[in-house]
């Protein structure tokens, strides 16, 4: 009987031992973990966007994305927290208000670095910042900028607009001016270097920035070929401030399109 009971308990304990082991596989075994529910996010995000951005859009290391993505959220908290974000999607579907008017815009005057030729010219301050380091290394390069268009309020670019689809018809000042409250400019974080025309693709001004630009957050808003996306034809004197981290995101993940990472960010956002 003696012999029984401790046979049974020596099955019992290895029963248990065995279920033990299936739950902890060998180590070297392959396991299969959950994905990560961000990556649905991810594929939520870009199947809103256009067609033409799914089909451009290629996304293979969704860790490493993500990782980066995070990094630049978390970059947009050292914005300032009192104004719209840096990243804010403004275009021909999202506006601003009439009234919208950026924090403590800062005014621009010609000086021993870069040249203005308005007298009218006020940016963000973290972009009047950033114009003051590209502007520098312009100038330690021999390239002296010429800022031409800045802050624009709701009533200035009204009258812009107006004065285009007089000048032009609607058609065309759609695809050349952006109607009150959906202008980059009115964010204060934009700027038109002169000459502000095609010519300024050719002047070394311009060479300089296509160049350098992106290293102090500088980003060209409406690149060739994509008027479908931006709205707007190439326009090689517009570039915004978006900051140095999100220059190299934009040209890592989003073709260097500035639109399609405002797009994605804000698409992003909206299911936070």
């Amino acid at each position: 009987m003696f012999l029984n009971r401790h046979f049974l308990c020596v099955l019992s304990f290895a029963a248990i031992f065995s279920g033990c082991t299936k739950e902890s596989p060998a180590a070297g075994s392959s396991v299969s973990l959950p994905d990560n529910p961000e990556y649905a996010k991810i594929d939520t995000v870009l199947s809103g966007m256009s067609v033409r951005a799914q089909k451009e859009l290629k996304i293979q290391d969704k860790d490493e994305f993500l990782k980066d993505l995070h990094e630049i959220l978390d970059e947009e908290k050292n914005f300032s927290q009192d104004d719209l974000s840096l990243f804010y999607l403004i275009d021909k579907k999202h506006s601003v208000s009439a009234d919208y008017e950026p924090k403590n815009l800062v005014h621009l005057k010609s000086n021993s670095l870069y040249s203005v030729n308005k007298d009218n010219l006020n940016l963000r301050p973290e972009a009047d910042q950033a114009l003051f380091e590209l502007a520098k290394a312009a100038k330690a390069d021999g390239v002296t900028l010429t800022v031409s268009s800045t802050y624009r309020s709701y009533e200035y670019q009204k009258n812009l607009f107006d004065y285009w689809v007089r000048v032009d018809g609607l058609e065309e000042a759609e695809r050349e001016s952006a109607r009150p409250g959906t202008s980059q400019h009115q964010l204060g974080c934009a700027l038109d270097f002169a000459p502000v025309d095609d010519k300024f693709d050719e002047t070394p001004g311009g060479k300089w920035v296509y160049a350098n630009a992106h290293k102090y957050g500088w980003s060209l808003s409406f690149p060739k070929n994509y008027e479908d996306i931006t709205g707007y034809r190439w326009e090689c004197w517009h570039f915004r401030y978006i900051g140095k981290k999100a220059c190299k995101f934009q040209s890592k993940y989003f073709l260097n399109v500035q639109q399609y990472m405002l797009e994605f960010i804000d698409g992003w956002k909206a299911l936070s």
